[in-house]
């Protein structure tokens, strides 16, 4: 096991700046070992993930933001790896329908935040509303800057709801990016990828570094930090973000399974008195 996360937090302490950040992270540790690693902190998760169904008490929320080819479909896919299915789903945040629109920001946010007991991962989320609003001009400044805060009173009401919530930013370089961008027209396989937009974006690195920079460093707040995952490689990012998510669930633990066991020891009165009732005797 790692003996330091591999993916640092900031909650407002101080100011974030992404050109000072690495977008590798991976020069201490060799790939075949943070594979081994990572399927170590991975099943840690799963075992967790059953603990939290099971026991029904807290739900997980998992943010991922990144720009676009930073890796979101991809750290989503080898999360969802070590989920149950059953208590595991994916909320994409595209652009907003009509009916998204006809309502405050944080609407569609709010109608998919995971119910106790199961875990949602959003594909973008309610911060698309202070970085791609705010890069393309969609709405006013002044509505843009009013969002910070009740994007921070939208989070400190899911964690007193009992919701752990858990953002990552995917921190990539401009050259991984614009190489992922040509490789996607390479693989036919990830055709259904390709999107004019991508490139539209590019010139406006500087705006969107600024949009983030300003979503991190107003929006982090002890009750739910932002995580910042060095992404230029995939295996190191899928390991960070493991990482991080066991650390978030492990203090639960013990809560959780003293839950299940006085649920187990509840229900087996109970049969126990219908057993007693029927007369039904083992044979």
């Amino acid at each position: 096991m790692a003996r330091r996360p591999y993916a640092p937090s900031t909650v407002g302490s101080r100011k974030v700046s992404l050109a000072k950040l690495d977008t590798d992270g991976a020069s201490h540790v060799r790939k075949e070992a943070g594979l081994e690693e990572l399927a170590t902190w991975g099943a840690e998760f799963a075992e967790l993930g059953n603990l939290l169904t099971y026991a029904g008490q807290h739900a997980l929320l998992v943010v991922l933001q990144g720009r676009d080819a930073s890796g979101k479909d991809g750290a989503i896919r080898k999360i969802l790896e070590f989920s149950n299915i059953q208590n595991a789903y994916v909320a994409p945040f595209k652009v907003p329908s009509e009916e998204e629109r006809a309502h405050d920001f944080l609407w569609r946010a709010h109608r998919v935040v995971p119910a106790r007991g199961h875990i949602a991962l959003y594909n973008r989320s309610h911060y698309e509303d202070v970085i791609a609003a705010r890069v393309h001009k969609l709405v006013p400044e002044t509505v843009w800057r009013g969002r910070y805060a009740h994007i921070n009173a939208f989070e400190r009401l899911l964690v007193d709801s009992d919701v752990i919530v858990v953002k990552f930013y995917l921190h990539v370089s401009r050259d991984e990016e614009v190489e992922r961008l040509y490789a996607r027209e390479k693989d036919p396989l990830t055709a259904w990828k390709l999107n004019p937009n991508d490139w539209r974006e590019l010139p406006l690195w500087d705006e969107v570094t600024a949009a983030y920079e300003d979503a991190i460093n107003k929006c982090a707040t002890a009750e739910a930090p932002w995580y910042l995952v060095p992404a230029d490689k995939k295996w190191f990012r899928n390991l960070a973000i493991m990482q991080r998510l066991v650390l978030e669930l492990r203090p639960y633990r013990t809560l959780w399974l003293q839950t299940l066991k006085e649920m187990g020891q509840h229900t087996l009165k109970e049969i126990r008195a219908l057993r007693a009732k029927a007369e039904v005797k083992r044979p």
